[in-house]
């Protein structure tokens, strides 16, 4: 997140703030990988799960082929685990994104803060400096630094 030569206004943060990570500039993708974790994440799920072993489990009885019947459910769940992964991984960079956002603007809150209140005390004034270099908040004229 980069800063204005100018002081900042609460409307300038708006396109960054940590809502718009997953807000409505979402792709298609991006909704359907949220619908799915949020699906996945349900108990619900779970049990659908363990019915889908419980019915594949006697189905050994009507396939009668011991092959056959463990290449039927090694071959869903490699399916299904090889899309959730694909599903889930985007949704948890999105989330993680959106981490950073949020620990960014607190960051930039608080060297703000410390700006505020630096004046004449050079150990906060260089603390400030300091967090700012250390989240790639870019130095407002007039600042010490």
């Amino acid at each position: 997140m980069t800063r204005r030569n100018a002081a900042p206004t609460k409307t300038a943060h708006k396109p960054d703030m940590p809502s718009s990570v997953t807000g409505e500039d979402m792709t298609l993708f991006d909704r359907f990988a949220e619908a799915a974790s949020a699906f996945a994440s349900k108990a619900w799920f779970f049990a659908l799960c363990v019915l889908l072993i419980l019915v594949w489990a006697p189905s050994i009885l009507l396939i009668g082929e011991v092959d056959t019947w463990q290449l039927i459910i090694n071959t869903a769940t490699t399916i299904v685990t090889f899309l959730m992964v694909a599903l889930l991984q985007n949704s948890q960079t999105r989330a993680n994104e959106a981490v950073q956002h949020k620990l960014n603007a607190i960051a930039d809150g608080l060297a703000d803060l410390m700006e505020a209140h630096s004046e004449g005390k050079t150990r906060l004034a260089q603390d400030m400096v300091e967090l700012r270099d250390a989240v790639g908040l870019e130095h407002r004229e007039g600042t010490h630094g």
